[in-house]
């Protein structure tokens, strides 16, 4: 008999609409992204996204961290919350809190993140209207394993295209999204296939570095 491989099992974390949730669940049930979602999470109840995801059969949970008197007992309370679902990896889909670090060590290495830039340029928010502001050509989204610094972890893949001279923030921050929606499930389908590695601080593609680590987009 021939063993295959057990599926990849994520638990994603969201904050909002969940539309890059919605690029994972569509791939998946495409067959294209060899990843099981055993659980979404949002920390605050209304997010539109846990609606996504009782859609597509995916279990969800609510851990509000206005329910706890301080970052640590959030973190610690979320951090049982995604080991009870036993992840192989933990994707932050737009899920706006900044975590401890005790909370990013204990899921070093199996926690990645996207941030609407050309990082390291512009961490934290309000990316797209910093890139107008300051002229810049090109503008793109990241994905990156997650250390405790925020925004700063090891990058796995990176999309840019040109900025437009009529464009605003919200016209940039579409634009992107379609970058995020192709190359965030495209990290995940590396990382459930094995192929991603790290070696002094720098993201490996089958042991090498991949000029695929940054592709150009016409959109």
């Amino acid at each position: 008999m021939i063993n295959t491989p057990a599926r990849c099992k994520a638990v994603v974390l969201i904050s909002g609409g969940g539309s890059n949730l919605q690029a994972f669940i569509d791939q998946i049930e495409a067959g294209q992204l060899p990843l099981d979602i055993a659980l979404v999470i949002s920390n605050k109840p209304e997010a539109f996204g846990l609606e996504r995801a009782t859609r597509a059969g995916i279990d969800t949970l609510v851990v509000n961290h206005k329910a706890y008197p301080s970052r640590d007992d959030f973190d610690r309370a979320l951090q049982r919350a995604i080991d009870a679902a036993t992840p192989d990896l933990v994707i932050l889909a737009g899920f706006m809190r900044i975590l401890t670090a005790d909370f990013v060590n204990h899921f070093r290495h199996r926690l990645i993140n996207i941030h609407p830039s050309l990082l390291p340029k512009y961490p934290g928010t309000n990316t797209h209207q910093r890139a107008l502001d300051a002229g810049d050509t090109w503008h793109g989204a990241s994905i990156h394993f997650v250390v405790p610094e925020v925004d700063a972890g090891p990058i796995i893949l990176q999309g840019r295209l040109k900025i437009r001279s009529d464009d605003n923030a919200d016209q940039l921050q579409q634009r992107i999204h379609k970058i995020e929606h192709q190359l965030y499930p495209l990290a995940a389908r590396w990382f459930a296939e094995q192929r991603l590695s790290q070696h002094n601080g720098k993201v490996l593609l089958d042991g090498e570095t991949s000029d695929q680590q940054l592709q150009t987009f016409d959109l």
